[in-house]
């Protein structure tokens, strides 16, 4: 695999990997392309423990490093899915929240490794992009959800 000129790294306490391998399993366009050892002892880990993990995830290039406990995640970055349906909407949704996720408010929510996701139906985008009263009303009926609602956004839009 060429290596991208602009890759997302993701700091992990030590699941890089398994959280490579999950985002795998659960997005189209998303694999584990290398897992890269330590040479040498390093403040969170040994020699031979998993360093580094190079994926893809939804078509976006990726590294995973182990990095011990220092940082954590917040909702500064999150990877915002978009979906055509409620069916891909609950799918994602219910992989990353019943894998030891939990919910959030207006369509975020954090897998078990701290990473947010936003999975995010077109037709709140659309509604959003569309401005005036559609936007007004499909943003309002979005404050009140956790997982999007697609049939609520689009009774709203509608009005």
């Amino acid at each position: 695999m060429p290596t991208a000129k602009n890759t997302i790294c993701l700091w992990y306490d030590k699941d890089a990997e398994a959280a490579a391998r999950f985002y795998a399993t659960v997005f189209p366009d998303s694999a584990v392309h290398a897992v890269h050892r330590a040479p040498g002892d390093y403040p969170s880990g040994k020699e031979g423990d998993v360093l580094t993990v190079d994926f893809t995830v939804a078509g976006i290039p990726c590294i995973g490093l182990n990095g011990g406990p220092a940082f954590k995640h917040d909702e500064a970055f999150s990877f915002q899915i978009a979906t055509d349906d409620q069916e891909e909407t609950d799918r994602y949704w219910n992989a990353i929240v019943g894998n030891g996720g939990r919910e959030s408010a207006c369509g975020w929510c954090k897998d078990r490794w701290g990473i947010n996701w936003q999975i995010t139906p077109r037709v709140l985008t659309e509604a959003m992009a569309a401005g005036g009263g559609e936007a007004k009303r499909a943003f309002a009926a979005m404050m009140d959800m956790k997982k999007i609602d697609v049939a609520k956004i689009e009774a709203a839009r509608r009005g």
